[in-house]
């Protein structure tokens, strides 16, 4: 698997394809609602990517951009291939991943910048920690973090930070959060949690990471997010997501489909069971009325696009 996201026109994300999804999903372009793709790198870099254009019986255009504008190129290619091959070699970072190609620069004109974010202190204050907030949590993109930096001040009328604002914020501490994992050595305690959490969900126990904003709507949403068969579940919340960010341990949610206490409390102990072959402390007394918290948790989360 390559360290890239695949975005289709529809707007499916594939996380970390393969060579061959990459190629299945480069072959399958032409179609209506199917004509492009977009490849950024894990972690995501402002302003690198390569994408390919494909529409009935058309070339491909293909582009990749490297950060600057003037680093913007594209090529007129005749088959899937050549495009494939391309894609490929730039997600395994190849040095000379472009060569053979006919690119030429691709000019879209001088970008527009933002003006200055104007904020008192205490608003600016109050944004970026929310903000950082988000990154640390690790499961938002860039697009979702700038939604939430765009919106996040909001009040009546008043919309004091624009999209292109939202961006150039977002962009300058996801960097600095890319600067921060490089030094990042070995698998996190995040890894471990989704690892245990891979063994429950082969195990007829439905896993799921952040999933829904509290717990009301992770209960009302869980039976629904699984296999049909499944015995039961664990989760946790954005909200869970926040506290362990902050460094309080992660709560993790937890039942069976039946509504029997007794499986309940034996989803619990698989689930504890399964969180210490990853490595991870657990606190949980082994009342099916409690919940298991994951503590002590080094909550460093690599970015996930």
């Amino acid at each position: 698997m390559f360290a890239i996201t695949v975005r289709t026109e529809d707007d499916q994300r594939h996380v970390r394809a393969s060579a061959g999804k990459l190629a299945e999903l480069v072959n399958r372009l032409g179609g209506q609602h199917n004509r492009f793709l977009i490849v950024q790198r894990i972690p995501d870099l402002p302003e690198v990517f390569i994408q390919v254009w494909h529409e009935d019986e058309g070339d491909y255009a293909l582009e990749h951009r490297d950060g600057a504008p003037d680093r913007h190129f594209q090529a007129a290619l005749d088959g899937p291939e050549q495009v494939i091959s391309a894609m490929t070699r730039w997600a395994r970072q190849e040095d000379d991943w472009d060569s053979g190609l006919d690119w030429t620069p691709l000019d879209l004109g001088p970008p527009e910048v933002p003006p200055p974010l104007e904020l008192a202190e205490e608003e600016r204050e109050q944004l970026e920690a929310r903000i950082r907030e988000v990154i640390v949590g690790g499961y938002a993109t860039r697009a979702q973090l700038a939604e939430i930096a765009q919106d996040y001040l909001v009040s009546g009328d008043r919309r004091p930070v624009s999209p292109g604002q939202a961006r150039r914020l977002v962009d300058r501490m996801w960097l600095e959060r890319v600067e921060e994992q490089a030094l990042w050595d070995g698998e996190t305690d995040p890894e471990r949690l989704s690892r245990a959490f891979t063994s429950l969900e082969a195990a007829g126990i439905t896993a799921r990471e952040n999933f829904t904003c509290c717990r009301a709507c992770g209960q009302a949403e869980i039976g629904a997010a699984g296999a049909p068969d499944a015995r039961g579940y664990v989760y946790f919340h954005s909200q869970c997501t926040d506290s362990a960010a902050a460094g309080r341990g992660l709560t993790l949610l937890y039942g069976g489909f039946d509504g029997s206490p007794d499986t309940t409390a034996s989803i619990g102990r698989e689930v504890v069971a399964a969180l210490g072959e990853a490595g991870l402390s657990v606190e949980w007394n082994g009342d099916p009325r409690h919940a298991v918290t994951v503590t002590p948790l080094d909550w460093r989360k690599r970015l996930i696009g």
